[in-house]
């Protein structure tokens, strides 16, 4: 398939995890409270949705401790960004840095216009210019895929789904199990099954988004070789640098920050489930198969 179909095929895969996971949502509220349960679990889930568009931008900015660069401060990382986002067709977003020496990078924004695209200090320092060119392709290909809305309402319906869980299990030690509808067994198997089941689309999710904007970024670069050696160079940096980041904030980042026994080893066998990003040397190899062709529009996969 061409890169298009492949990137339509991805995008359609994350339209189908969303809609599991809303889907999941619903059902538990329907099955605890009927068609009443339905509507207000379904207002929670907008409630929380139009929370994170609104302010999940900010708080990813804060939680890493981002200061925002002047032109005059950050010349050659401004007009990377400006080109960039001129050929992506967006917005030129606000430059960020962090004070982290882990070389990594991520972008955060309800939307194009309210966009930001943050960078280590430690990136600066371990990449090669055209590397970090590839990284910054990356990071405005999720400004351009509205990837940061996407992976912000998983978040939030994963999380309401494990309120919920919680909130059952809170029931079941304190209430009375004669009222509640599911029984002693459909309590115990929605307080077990229904986060890890949810955890685990709403990291598929985060997976399919990253292989998406490997492949627009190097679209947009119109070469998939910076962004393939940026992210070998940038995952021997995350080994060797662990970053102190809320796991909550980690699937933002271009490559997991965490170090290797929190984000469960290579993210391959059933660790792989609940990995944020896909594995390394499969991004690698898909953007290395990219190389061999003379145009982007026509490399298949």
């Amino acid at each position: 398939m061409n890169l298009a179909s492949y990137k339509a095929g991805n995008n359609f895969k994350t339209f189908l995890l969303v809609a599991a996971l809303t889907g999941l949502l619903l059902a538990i509220g329907y099955v605890i409270g009927g068609a009443g349960g339905l509507v207000v679990f379904a207002a929670i889930a907008v409630v929380f949705n139009f929370v994170m568009y609104w302010f999940s931008g900010p708080m990813a900015l804060k939680m890493s401790r981002a200061q925002q660069v002047s032109e005059a401060e950050a010349p050659e990382l401004h007009r990377m960004v400006a080109q960039l986002a001129e050929r992506a067709g967006v917005p030129k977003p606000g430059v960020y840095v962090t004070p982290a020496e882990q070389p990594n990078a991520f972008a955060t924004g309800r939307n194009p216009k309210h966009a930001a695209i943050a960078v280590t200090q430690g990136i600066q320092r371990a990449l090669s210019q055209r590397e970090l060119e590839g990284v910054l392709a990356h990071e405005m290909a999720h400004i351009k895929n509205r990837d940061i809305l996407i992976a912000s309402i998983a978040a939030m319906v994963a999380g309401a789904i494990s309120a919920i869980a919680n909130f059952l299990q809170f029931s079941l030690f304190f209430g009375d199990d004669n009222d509640n509808p599911l029984g002693l067994i459909g309590t115990l198997a929605t307080i077990i099954l229904a986060p890890i089941a949810a955890l685990i689309i709403q990291m598929a999710v985060s997976r399919q988004r990253e292989y998406v904007a490997d492949a627009t970024g190097a679209e947009l670069l119109r070469d998939p070789m910076p962004l393939a050696d940026a992210l070998e160079s940038l995952q021997r940096g995350a080994d060797a640098i662990p970053m102190r980041v809320n796991p909550s904030a980690a699937p933002l980042f271009i490559v997991n920050p965490l170090s290797a026994q929190a984000r469960g080893g290579r993210g391959r066998g059933l660790a792989g489930l609940f990995s944020t990003h896909p594995p390394m040397e499969e991004r690698v190899a898909r953007l290395r198969r990219m190389a061999g062709a003379a145009s982007l529009q026509l490399q298949t996969f």
